[in-house]
């Protein structure tokens, strides 16, 4: 029997790799139910900006031009400043016939847009992603729906070097599977020789650059990154938590610190403390520290505060954090 729509759906989280299943449900359903031409979509242009507010309300109030169910689906809503999303719950309240409304929040939903979800009997959807400490654990499990065994220190490994992308991670646990068969077993020692094989050019051959202080070899990298189709926010992330490991762990060793309380203060596995201490030596803690600064920068340039294009914005970040003698 198949499930009755309601008229409204908010789905949020930070689980994205769920709200895009969730996503591609809901585009399955309207296309069984009436073709594609029953799903109209709202999200930001070029993944900058919100939804457009007065697009949706007006499509919320008109009937469809087609019969049969209609979707209507806006993507990035917790991009919406408090009277946008009031205009939005307004809208709610009067929806057109044989309409359902799909809102999804990437993070932290706007409250008036919650309660009004409620008021329209509509049902929420939470999604929410495992926290760092967690991811793991969360990996071993996923490990063991694939039919393989994965060791602790290795799911570690994964973490430390592919970040916490559940999508990205969920992707490898596939790739694992096949190469390990079922009831094989990965060690982080087989990872280790793998990861230069995450990517044609690891992403995180990047961190290692700019810590090495070698602008020619950072720039070289992130345009190869691009090339290869990897965009500069996924990029930005294992980067900068590469380079605040770095800072942080030259500065505990420049205060006197053995490497074995770098490790317990760093609370990372030992065989990536030593990789990080390695990759520190002779370098200077102001030039990590400002490297650091610079890329926390672009992390702000990514949120909207620039008008440069992404990877502008990635190659001036670079310039400023790498200072060559």
């Amino acid at each position: 029997m198949v499930e009755e729509m309601k008229s409204v759906y908010l789905i949020h989280g930070t689980d994205t790799a769920k709200i895009d299943q969730a996503r591609n449900r809901l585009r399955a359903r309207a296309e069984a139910d009436g073709g594609a031409a029953s799903l109209e979509v709202f999200e930001p242009r070029e993944g900058r900006g919100s939804p457009d507010v007065e697009a949706l309300v007006q499509a919320l109030g008109s009937m469809a031009l087609i019969p049969g169910r209609r979707y209507l689906l806006a993507d990035g809503i917790e991009k919406w400043g408090p009277r946008q999303a009031e205009t939005v719950a307004g809208a709610l309240g009067t929806l057109a016939p044989e309409t359902t409304v799909v809102l999804i929040a990437r993070g932290k939903v706007p409250s008036a847009v919650e309660k009004a979800t409620g008021k329209a009997g509509g049902e929420i959807l939470g999604y929410e992603a495992p926290r760092r400490s967690e991811l793991p654990a969360h990996l071993v499990q996923g490990a063991a729906r694939r039919g393989f065994e994965l060791d602790p220190e290795a799911a570690r490994f994964l973490v430390s070097h592919m970040g916490d992308g559940l999508a990205r991670l969920d992707n490898e646990l596939d790739r694992l599977a096949l190469w390990a068969g079922k009831g094989g077993r990965v060690e982080v020692e087989d990872l280790q020789e793998m990861v230069s094989d995450l990517t044609e050019t690891s992403i995180f051959a990047l961190g290692d650059a700019v810590i090495s202080q070698d602008l020619t070899a950072s720039l070289r990298i992130a345009e190869r990154l691009g090339q290869q189709g990897s965009r500069p926010t996924a990029v930005l992330y294992p980067t900068a938590a590469a380079v605040r490991r770095a800072h942080r762990a030259l500065s505990l060793l420049e205060a006197g610190q053995p490497p074995k309380s770098v490790e317990k203060e760093l609370g990372l596995p030992p065989f990536l403390v030593r990789k990080i201490v390695e990759s520190v030596q002779g370098a200077s803690v102001e030039a990590i520290r400002s490297a650091s600064i610079a890329l926390s920068d672009l992390e702000l340039w990514t949120r909207g505060a620039t008008e440069y294009p992404d990877e502008l914005a990635l190659d001036l970040a670079l310039m400023a954090a790498v200072v060559e003698s």
